[in-house]
């Protein structure tokens, strides 16, 4: 079995142990981690796979898994290029001058592998999504400057309400194949059951949901900061901090929400056998099956 996935199998953390398993994991130092390094720790994994589970509090063991678990796609045990990897997502998306081209890229890339999917489909999807999440977003705050809206509360939060919503529409549109076409559903032991479009469509559901906490929060919370912040003597007599205040708050309010967002739901979910296509539940006795949900 691939060692990530038996990983988040095995390991049943609550959302606190999977947020402080997420704050390793988003190391930036494991964007520069080489591959000789990765692949002597996953060779660590492979040659002791049920003993390294439970030792974790070995160091050897732990780094071999926060290099793994970084660095490696459970589904089809490759490389995720290094500017996709989950430690890039914060210095890659906080600059926001290229954030749905990155985003589409990042949800492709590290979305759901178990299913047949060609090389062409991949960057016409990615193309048609990166020109549709951009047309939306841009057009609908572009459309707030010309037509402002009377009521505060609304001119202030509508910017924040878009993004989160085009963020979640990003995910969806990125990862549509998945719930057409379906993903794998696995046993406790790694066995391939079949493929599941309504596991597909959970999966796609539930990282939309984490993306729109990650970004509706951290444009919320610099946005009430920055409220308050006007009705100082600070902000009278030095106006352009209001932009070093924003930008700060935003990095630090991201730094925080990314391991927050990741750890919402499990890498690898449980789904009940019950709630899945008739000929999977034919095609197995077991009650609980397991996918990969995808970062």
């Amino acid at each position: 079995m691939e060692p990530n996935v038996h990983f988040w199998i095995t390991e049943r953390q609550s959302f606190i142990q999977r947020l402080l398993q997420w704050t390793e994991l988003l190391d930036p130092t494991n964007l520069v981690i080489s591959i000789e390094k990765i692949e002597k720790s996953r060779q660590l994994l492979l040659t002791n796979e049920d003993g390294s589970i439970h030792d974790l509090e070995d160091h050897r063991i732990r780094e071999a898994w926060k290099r793994s678990l970084s660095t490696v796609h459970p589904d089809n045990s490759k490389l995720i290029p290094v500017p996709f990897r989950p430690a890039a997502l914060l210095p890659f998306t906080a600059p926001m001058l290229s954030f749905y081209t990155y985003s589409t890229a990042f949800n492709v890339i590290n979305g759901n592998a178990s299913y047949n999917r060609r090389p062409y489909e991949s960057i016409l999807l990615g193309a048609g999504v990166i020109a549709s999440t951009t047309f939306f977003g841009l057009f609908s705050r572009l459309l707030l400057m010309k037509y402002p809206l009377k009521n505060i509360l609304l001119r202030e939060t509508s910017p924040i309400i878009i993004l989160a919503n085009v963020s979640a529409m990003n995910v969806a549109a990125s990862r549509s194949l998945e719930p057409m076409r379906g993903i794998e559903v696995m046993d406790k032991h790694g066995n391939v059951i079949g493929y599941s479009r309504r596991a597909g469509t959970k999966a796609v559901k539930d990282t939309a949901t984490s993306r729109v906490v990650l970004f509706g929060t951290s444009a919320l919370i610099p946005e009430v900061f920055s409220h308050f912040f006007k009705k100082t003597q600070f902000f009278t007599r030095y106006p352009q901090s209001l932009w070093t205040l924003k930008l700060s708050c935003t990095f630090l309010v991201m730094g925080l929400m990314v391991p927050v967002s990741f750890s919402m739901f499990p890498q690898i979910e449980r789904i009940q056998c019950s709630k899945l296509e008739q000929e999977i539940q034919s095609a197995t006795e077991e009650t609980e099956l397991f996918y990969n949900r995808g970062v």
